[in-house]
């Protein structure tokens, strides 16, 4: 069946359309991402500034024009993280169905999480049934415990790359005190996550989202990004700890000029960085594996279960 699923993230808005065959099995048929900080202002306002509904309806009209050219089984447009929780909402969603006749499904950060694992089950080799998926967004990121025979422990932490950028970095390049500060933010949320899982030892990370897939487009240099060579890319701490290095010493417009990072990233992956840094040195891991599939994927593969069962 072709579907095609939309994903309305904090920071960046993405399309899919792919044929999906049960249970495993995607072929990509079109895409497009786009860079539009819908959450941008949210996390102090809790609401979307009208710029920013304005920068992802515009972008929506056209994916909607994009995806008629399909004979599609369906549609499935999802918001995470800034959207459920902003005050006006409703008059963002309201704007999408006027302009685009779309329903948007807000997303809770558990369920964010359900489909994201189903996206990197999908990318992963069957031999990693036990692994700690991270999926490290604009507004939150998604920490999934998935162990064999057992359901996934699921938490969703109120820390992301917009947030973390909009609450502690203000100078460009950042000072060793907002790395401070930052770090604190990252342990505080971190606390909850040792409460929620049971100590974790002999099992991989698996790192997705754009600060993740990024990481392993700079570590490799690549000139633009290829997702066969990004995909199960494994970051060694060491690797991170040196990128990081060299992202807090330049300003973001030096760090346009390095190759592996594409325009509207350049500030936010600091803060995602060190996120990532933090949670792998709390919770002892070496190495994260990257994954090019999470949420989208996740998406497609939900809404083809769905529709097999209908049939």
């Amino acid at each position: 069946m072709l579907l095609a699923a939309i994903d309305i993230g904090t920071l960046t808005c993405r399309l899919l359309v792919a044929e999906v065959n049960p249970p495993g099995q995607i072929t990509v048929v079109d895409g497009d991402r786009r860079i539009l900080r819908l959450g941008e202002g949210v996390d102090q306002h809790k609401r979307l500034s009208q710029a920013a509904m304005d920068r992802v309806v515009s972008t929506l009209k056209d994916w909607k024009e994009k995806t008629t050219k399909y004979s599609l089984n369906g549609v499935v447009v999802v918001a995470t993280s800034a959207v459920r929780e902003s005050e006006n909402r409703q008059d963002f969603l309201a704007r999408v169905i006027q302009e685009t006749g779309w329903e948007v499904e807000i997303l809770t950060g558990d369920e964010e999480a359900r489909r994201t694992l189903l996206g990197i089950r999908f990318g992963l080799s069957p031999a990693i049934s036990n692994f700690w998926g991270l999926d490290i967004g604009g507004g939150s990121t998604e920490c999934i415990l998935a162990q064999n025979g057992k359901g996934p422990a699921v938490i969703s932490l109120d820390l992301g790359v917009v947030r973390l950028l909009e609450r502690v970095f203000r100078l460009d390049p950042p000072t060793a005190q907002e790395i401070h500060q930052a770090e604190a933010c990252i342990d505080q949320e971190l606390a909850k996550v040792s409460k929620a899982f049971r100590p974790i030892s002999g099992i991989p990370l698996v790192g997705t989202a754009g600060s993740v897939t990024t990481l392993a487009a700079l570590a490799q240099g690549l000139s633009r990004y290829e997702s066969a060579r990004v995909h199960n890319y494994e970051l060694t701490l060491s690797t991170i700890k040196g990128l990081e290095q060299d992202l807090i010493t330049k300003t973001g417009t030096q760090r346009l000029a390095m190759p592996g990072l594409e325009p509207g990233r350049e500030y936010v992956i600091v803060a995602g960085t060190v996120i990532l840094r933090r949670i792998m040195e709390t919770f002892g891991f070496d190495a994260c594996l990257v994954s090019d599939f999470g949420l989208r994927e996740g998406i497609l593969i939900d809404k083809a279960g769905k529709l097999k069962n209908l049939e």
